[in-house]
């Protein structure tokens, strides 16, 4: 019997997340993603760094388990609802468009950073403003899978928080927020995290 060492296994399991993650980004969220690839131009950066945090945004759905009294019916749809950036949602409807997760179509909707978000299955805020993020977050106490990509995303109380390390897409996890959203997330999610966050760990 073949042992699979515990670093092997986390190669491995990172694997086959960035799989799908790179046929929904599609060519260039790959090439963002892969530890050799270098962007045309250092204008190409943003959007593809973009496309790839579209992409993990679009499966985390998959990989969250949302509570029976987060949809109306059988039939609704999941709801991703982006505040601050008109490119991330135009992004997400692009990958999203056609297709649906355990069933269930997804829609995408934008809101300014002024108005109050709408109950989301997730709610990312776009932007490294710390203020403005905790103050989306306060105002969305009816959203269930908050994302965000500011320093200390976490101890404002999103779940997931993006960041970028050696010039790679990762993110951390809170699953004391988790719990309090009272969305269960898959192991195989946090296999691949860069940093899972227990009782203010």
């Amino acid at each position: 019997m073949t042992r699979i060492l515990p670093d092997r296994r986390r190669r491995l399991a990172c694997r086959a997340l960035a799989l799908p993650l790179v046929l929904a980004a599609g060519a260039a969220g790959a090439a963002a993603a892969a530890p050799t690839a270098a962007p045309g131009s250092a204008a190409d950066a943003p959007a593809l760094e973009r496309r790839v945090k579209a992409a993990f945004l679009y499966k985390f759905l998959g990989y969250a388990e949302f509570p029976a009294n987060a949809f109306g019916d059988a039939g609704a749809p999941l709801l991703i609802v982006v505040v601050g950036s008109d490119d991330m949602a135009l992004e997400l409807a692009r990958i999203a468009a056609g297709r649906a997760v355990a069933g269930r179509p997804i829609t995408v909707r934008q809101v300014r950073a002024d108005e109050a978000p709408p109950a989301a299955h997730l709610l990312f805020v776009a932007g490294s403003d710390n203020e403005r993020a905790a103050r989306v977050l306060r105002a969305a106490p009816g959203a269930f899978l908050t994302v965000t990509e500011c320093d200390g995303g976490l101890r404002l109380g999103s779940v997931i928080n993006f960041r970028i390390i050696d010039e790679r897409v990762r993110f951390d996890v809170s699953l004391d927020a988790a719990d309090r959203k009272n969305v269960k997330l898959s192991s195989r999610l946090l296999t691949v995290a860069n940093r899972v966050q227990k009782g203010g760990s």
